[in-house]
């Protein structure tokens, strides 16, 4: 079977990164950018380090950051809107997985406006061109949105997020620049973080996974295991390593899928509004103990990225248990909480249940599942 790569067409990493943001936009003869981002970006000036080159140089712009923690339908239509009222013909997305999907949406929308409804997007749609040329600026460390070919949506009326699958939304141009990071607090580091380690394992385990997606992941989880303490701390060499590491995690499971945990975790932000990285954290060691009997095998390689001591001298059951272990230690460290206990209520079991097995996510998991084991797993963590 062959294997699908997809990827940016160009990107920039490292301190000094965003300095290539306005040539690229006047290599390619733009005049006007939609700047899309959030409010709390702009106000602690994490925004204006972009548009502070753009004002530099004279490049013409209008912004957009209408934009919700857990986007939703109508912040993509009220961003097309926007697109077009600015006579725009290009984005620059600045924000972390909340923005890049917005961005995306709206970027497919604009140039396929037979999708304007949004919810026709779900799953895989088939749009027929590219969206709008996009550069898409991090700044968070988990989701890596910069260099997916996924967006999730926020369904507000049905409670429930959908997820998007399109390889026509992927930006042109990844900019992953620590330095836009730098600010932000150790409890999204923390969750952000832990959103990208589960991004690599889940898409280590994947049935969809490859040579060329184990790579990234195991690569992936390595530096995010060495770097996410740091990162909280607030390290410089922690935000470098977790910057890399949730891109290079992008990189192999946008082409092959997750699991189990994401679409599980999508249910609780969209009903609770949980932080997505919190929920993908808590979820993450049930979700591995459950996959164990179809993919204990592969947790070997995951426990030594991770640096679980003597790891090669245990049998493979013992290895998984080790695995397990280190996963919650580093979730424990971060100050992830341990349980669902306090977000999670009986009554709305069934129904996450359901959306989750509905969920675009769930077919990738390794062990077949059913909406009755998924309610299993919840109450599990009540």
């Amino acid at each position: 079977m062959a294997n699908r790569i997809v990827l940016n067409n160009i990107s920039y990493h490292g301190k000094g990164a965003i300095d290539n943001i306005v040539p690229e936009l006047t290599a390619r003869g733009k005049k006007k950018a939609l700047v899309c981002t959030d409010e709390s970006l702009i106000q602690f000036g994490v925004a204006g380090k972009v548009t502070a080159l753009l004002d530099k140089a004279g490049f013409a712009y209008a912004t957009f950051c209408d934009i919700k923690p857990n986007p939703t339908i109508e912040n993509v239509q009220d961003g097309v809107k926007a697109f077009r009222d600015a006579q725009a013909d290009c984005i620059v997305a600045i924000g972390g997985g909340s923005v890049m999907d917005t961005a995306k949406g709206i970027g497919i929308i604009v140039e396929n406006p037979e999708f304007a409804d949004v919810r026709s997007l779900e799953g895989v749609a088939p749009t027929r061109h590219h969206a709008v040329f996009t550069i898409a600026v991090a700044t968070t460390a988990g989701t890596a949105a910069e260099v997916t070919i996924n967006y999730v949506i926020t369904d507000v009326e049905k409670k429930r997020k959908f997820v998007c699958v399109d390889v026509n939304d992927i930006p042109e141009v990844a900019v992953v620049d620590p330095d836009m990071m730098a600010t932000m607090p150790a409890s999204l580091t923390a969750a952000t973080g832990m959103d990208a380690l589960t991004h690599a394992i889940e898409g280590y385990i994947t049935k969809g996974a490859c040579d060329i997606s184990d790579m990234f992941h195991l690569e992936a989880i390595r530096l995010i295991s060495h770097s996410l303490r740091q990162a909280v701390k607030g390290e410089e060499e922690g935000r470098e390593g977790m910057a890399l590491g949730q891109y290079i995690a992008g990189m192999g499971f946008s082409n092959v899928g997750l699991g189990v945990v994401h679409s599980m975790a999508h249910g609780l932000s969209a009903l609770y509004d949980t932080p997505h990285g919190v929920a993908c954290a808590i979820l993450l060691p049930v979700g591995l103990e459950y996959n164990a009997p179809v993919a204990g095998k592969r947790y070997r390689a995951i426990g030594k990225a991770m640096g679980v001591d003597g790891i090669d001298m245990m049998d493979d059951e013992a290895a998984a248990v080790a695995t397990i272990a280190a996963v919650k230690q580093l979730s424990l460290d971060v100050g992830i909480p341990a349980s669902l206990k306090g977000i999670l209520k009986e009554e709305d079991v069934q129904f996450l249940s359901d959306s989750a097995y509905a969920d675009a996510c769930r077919p990738g998991n390794p062990r077949d599942t059913s909406v009755e084991e998924i309610a299993v797993l919840y109450r599990s963590m009540l």
